[in-house]
């Protein structure tokens, strides 16, 4: 069960990651999102296949791809794990993108016609989530978050 602390720290996750999307690009349309869907995945497995090869010890993942209207530009957003400096993961991934988008076309050859030019992202939405929790966390530990009228109401009774 889920306490009075827990369900107003999950509306606000929920309420903080819709404006985030909202925020990040307007409504796409079906085709956008099933070409973005294909990009996600393949280049999802190019990365386990190849990313050994490019970085070391670090773990890429692909959270989100987002496709231009014309489906020409795809901006990949990745999540970085095992590293302390993420953004020389993106440099070396920048480094190797002309062979990472051939490895794309030749997955993608028969699914689309052109395969778009891509751009990289580090997604930092896990680390607000988890900066975001830790000062819950610290808060509710000093007994800052305050008191739920109904709920303290309820407890008396």
């Amino acid at each position: 069960m889920v306490g009075r602390i827990g369900w107003s720290r999950i509306f606000l996750r929920a309420t903080e990651f819709t404006l985030s999307l909202l925020k990040r690009h307007p409504v796409p349309t079906i085709r956008q999102k099933q070409v973005a869907e294909l990009v996600r995945r393949n280049f999802s497995i190019i990365l386990l296949e190849q990313g050994r090869y490019i970085f070391d010890d670090a773990l890429v993942t692909v959270t989100e791809v987002q496709m231009s209207p014309d489906l020409l530009m795809a901006k990949v957003y990745l999540s970085v794990y095992n590293t302390e400096n993420k953004q020389s993961v993106l440099l070396l991934l920048e480094e190797q993108h002309q062979e990472l988008r051939q490895s794309l076309g030749r997955r993608l050859r028969k699914q689309i016609r052109r395969i778009p030019d891509m751009t990289f992202f580090i997604d930092d939405t896990l680390d607000e989530m988890e900066r975001v929790d830790k000062l819950f966390k610290r808060l509710e530990a000093s007994n800052q978050m305050g008191t739920d009228p109904v709920r303290s109401g309820s407890e008396e009774e």
